[in-house]
């Protein structure tokens, strides 16, 4: 049975909500903002900034609007003179003992002190007694700095480990002016999540080591993508500085943000995502080559893939495919992998096709799952069997060997590898990353890193979640879909079909009119 909705009115706006929603949540669904500081909607209310106070019609004192369940037919004011008055009246308390560092602080540009005060405040201080002196640069995790003058003991840090790691690392000690956030008997801050304890931070008191007077926040371009780095697909949210025009190399990711999905990761991300980042930015292949006679000869890719559709179209026009290889992996998007499977499974009719993944790692029964690459399920709806290489059947009577991705080079010994594949005639490298794998290949085709295209991908409980290109290309790379393609119109495979395919999101409509699972 429903709850009835309570019709209640705030700032002269009628709202009507659900029973048990607070007041704070009801001027949110009305949009509006009241300011707050300690509430987070993943945790318990507390009260404790006391900045959220409103006015309701007949009631003598304010009241707090991140614990009050609205009542039928409640009055509320939030931005009566009153109010304004308490909130400026809690501003001081809270800045009385606040250094101000504002210039050097990396909160600067998201720091809800600030806003709070530029709408509320600006006054001048009347304390005449010198301020409060803390500890500062205060190491409670591995990548974690805490400055207790910054803190106003919101407690957010104290309630996510209390009540979502659940491994309490962090308490309030000590009493009056002197209470403050530390660790118990120095133990660090120690969990799978505790990069999230700089997000949760309203001010600057927790801050990130790797991203520790990096650069501004207002310099960051902020983007929404999903975290490639296990099978979960958690949101994220990418800040990327897109570089200085003038000095080549200067764009760069900085920081990794969680992106909430109720459904899918909740408000958080774990540490392996957040720190994992800079490992998609090194050792990126950037341009078109082709290894000849022991010479790197730079091509474009409309040759390139002519040399390579040479190779190819006389075994596909004689029905004799029984000596290409391919390799892929599940880095690669659904539009991707839906690409290969039409391509080299049902037009050319490839038996062997391989997968190379990044070994598993631990799960944590949360977030962080072993199985450390985002998108096996998609190829398992897709009817790919997800086979490992198996090196001597992989070299055995094959000519030509297109691989996908630069996962190979890790599962299998050097000396091995390099032994089985100097026994094929023609080997195609599609990768982003250099790996080791460049020195046994003949052609290396530059691709473009996850957060460099558009597609989609499909999580562990079968959620397909579209994402955007962050950044632009690295050097000549080019999605994978794009090349595959490209691959095939040279092949002169069912042109009129692949011509259609002309970008990321008809693909996935193709994909629908064709896999029950994606429509």
């Amino acid at each position: 049975m429903e709850s009835a909705g309570m019709k209640i009115v705030i700032d002269d706006r009628p709202v009507e909500v659900e029973e048990g929603t607070t007041i704070l949540q009801a001027a949110k669904q009305a949009g509006l903002h009241i300011p707050h500081l300690c509430f987070h909607p993943a945790f318990v209310p507390e009260g404790s900034c006391r900045i959220c106070l409103v006015e309701i019609e007949g009631l003598p004192k304010l009241e707090l609007a991140c614990a009050t369940a609205v009542r039928d037919g409640m009055k509320i004011s939030t931005q009566s003179p009153r109010v304004r008055e308490a909130r400026r009246g809690v501003l001081e308390f809270l800045m009385a003992d606040h250094p101000l560092d504002c210039p050097i602080c990396d909160k600067a540009g998201e720091c809800k002190l600030q806003d709070y005060y530029q709408e509320y405040g600006l006054f001048e201080g009347a304390f005449k007694e010198a301020k409060e002196k803390r500890d500062k640069i205060i190491k409670i995790a591995e990548k974690l700095i805490l400055d207790r003058e910054r803190c106003i003991l919101c407690t957010r840090c104290v309630r996510f480990l209390s009540e979502i790691t659940k491994t309490q690392e962090l308490g309030v000690f000590r009493r009056g002016i002197h209470s403050e956030i530390s660790t118990y008997e120095d133990a660090p801050v120690q969990n799978n999540y505790s990069g999230n304890l700089v997000d949760l931070c309203p001010v600057g008191a927790i801050t990130d080591t790797e991203f520790r007077f990096k650069t501004r926040t207002w310099f960051l371009a902020q983007s929404e993508s999903i975290c490639p780095l296990c099978s979960r697909g958690c949101n994220i949210y990418v800040d990327y500085h897109p570089g200085f025009t003038r000095i080549p190399g200067t764009a760069k990711i900085y920081r990794i943000r969680a992106r909430e999905n109720l459904e899918v990761n909740g408000r958080w991300i774990c540490d392996f995502g957040r720190y994992g980042f800079p490992s998609l930015e090194k050792d990126r292949g950037d341009k078109i080559l082709w290894k000849k006679e022991g010479r790197d000869t730079i091509m474009s890719w409309e040759k390139i893939l002519s040399l390579l559709a040479e190779k190819l179209r006389p075994r596909h026009r004689t029905k004799n495919t029984s000596n290409i290889a391919v390799v892929a992996n599940t880095w690669m998007t659904n539009e991707e992998l839906f690409l290969f499977k039409k391509i080299f499974k049902d037009d050319l009719g490839l038996k062997k096709i391989f997968f190379a993944d990044p070994r598993p790692g631990s799960g944590d029964g949360f977030l962080l799952q072993a199985e450390r690459t985002p998108n096996a399920r998609a190829a398992k709806e897709m009817g790919l069997e997800l086979n490992p290489v198996n090196l001597d059947d992989l070299s055995k009577n094959t000519d030509v060997l297109i691989i996908f991705g630069p996962f190979l080079a890790d599962l299998h010994d050097p000396s091995s590898l390099k032994n089985d594949l100097d026994k094929i005639r023609t080997k195609v490298l599609v990768s982003s990353h250099r790996s080791g794998l460049e020195s046994y290949v003949d052609f290396i085709l530059p691709a473009s890193g996850i957060l460099e295209k558009t597609g989609s991908l499909t999580n562990r409980d079968g959620l397909v979640q579209k994402f955007s290109a962050v950044c632009p290309p690295c050097g000549d790379s080019r999605p994978e879909w794009s090349v595959l393609i490209e691959l095939a119109k040279e092949l002169r495979i069912n042109a009129g079909y692949y011509s259609r395919l002309t970008q990321p999101e008809v693909i996935l409509k193709e994909m629908g009119k064709e896999i029950a699972f994606f429509r």
